[in-house]
């Protein structure tokens, strides 16, 4: 790994004057220009330029004042524009701004800066000033457009805290609860192609695909069903009755307003097992608040990681070999409990 050099326009004069010295001692002793510049940390025609003085004029020859552009001329923003741009993204939607853009991204970076300061800029030089404020391109973390950021706030503030001091009261498990589908042609990664060509795979038929229902808690606990049809109240009960017989306490379950969830025929069985089971519902359209969504993402990560699946049979056969893995492994369960979105509910001696 190479080690990094400082710039050499912000050392001070009496470091420069060392280098130029130092240089000229090099090239006497037989390096080459390239390499002594390589070892100082300079440009090669600087070195030249050092030597080329000197050889006509000896040590008072070398040039004394500052050559070269300063640090940060050349560059089209000024600095109070730039501070300017970079407070803008920081706190502000594209949307909040009037910029067509769902998030903020090299163009919409640009068409900012048009319209802040009426300068235009080629995409790539905008790239090169959002990598030197320190932003870095990343997948967006979604949330419902719907979202009530009231009732997040009363979750987060209010409600959750409420049901974990009861959960410790009562000495009941905290259970996040989700459902997951796993397809046989959806596959995560990236794969390489000669340039000019694409990457392509061949994929089965595009409804094989294999479901699973599952609850994890924030100490690392695991209890999951898979099932091929879709989620009914009756599968949902199932699940809930073998959820009880996995457990000895009483569970807290928390989970999102999904139809099954929420018929008769589950209202009535939750009332008759109040004893044992409550159910807690997330707030709407609010998916990253829910820890068990962090197991959904690992485990479509996974499932066709090795090739992808030729039926029903073996996708679920996949998905039931990753979840009893993970059977044995509470530090991964507790660790999507970290994700930002989620350190709410995370364990306080993880």
């Amino acid at each position: 790994m190479a080690v990094p050099l400082p710039d050499a326009r912000e050392l001070s004069d009496e470091v420069l004057e060392a280098l130029r010295l130092r240089a000229l001692r090099g090239c006497e002793l037989g390096f080459t220009e390239a390499e002594v510049a390589d070892l100082l940390g300079v440009c090669r025609e600087t070195v030249c330029r050092w030597w080329s003085a000197y050889a006509h004029g000896g040590v008072d020859a070398l040039p004394r004042p500052r050559s070269g552009r300063p640090l940060g001329s050349g560059r089209l923003l000024s600095e109070e524009q730039a501070d300017r741009i970079q407070r803008l993204v920081r706190s502000h939607s594209p949307e909040e701004l009037g910029i067509t853009a769902p998030l903020w991204n090299r163009r919409a970076a640009r068409d900012l800066i048009r319209q802040e300061c009426g300068i235009t800029l080629a995409v790539r030089t905008v790239g090169l000033y959002l990598r030197r404020w320190g932003f870095t391109a990343k997948r967006p973390r979604r949330h419902g457009g719907d979202q009530d950021p009231e009732e997040v706030r009363q979750w987060l503030e209010e409600t959750y805290p409420a049901i974990a001091a009861r959960a410790e009261r009562e000495g009941a498990e905290i259970h996040w609860c989700d459902e997951v589908g796993a397809a046989a042609d959806r596959h995560p990664a990236r794969g390489y192609a000669p340039r000019g060509e694409a990457a392509t795979m061949e994929v089965p038929d595009r409804h094989v695909r294999a479901n699973q229902i599952s609850t994890i808690t924030n100490a690392g606990q695991v209890r999951f069903m898979t099932y091929t049809q879709t989620m009914t109240a009756a599968l949902f009960l199932v699940f809930l009755g073998r959820l009880l017989r996995s457990t000895t306490g009483k569970v807290f379950l928390i989970l999102d307003r999904l139809s099954a969830h929420q018929t008769p025929e589950v209202k009535a069985w939750l009332a008759a097992h109040r004893e044992r089971i409550e159910v807690f519902y997330l707030p709407r359209y609010a998916p990253e608040l829910n820890a068990d969504e962090y197991l959904n993402n690992d485990l479509k990560g996974q499932v066709n990681a090795a090739g992808l699946p030729h039926d029903k049979k073996e996708v679920r056969s996949r998905i039931q070999a990753f979840m009893r893995k993970l059977l044995h492994l509470p530090k991964r369960v507790m660790s999507y409990f970290q994700h930002p979105s989620v350190q709410y509910a995370a364990a306080l001696n993880m």
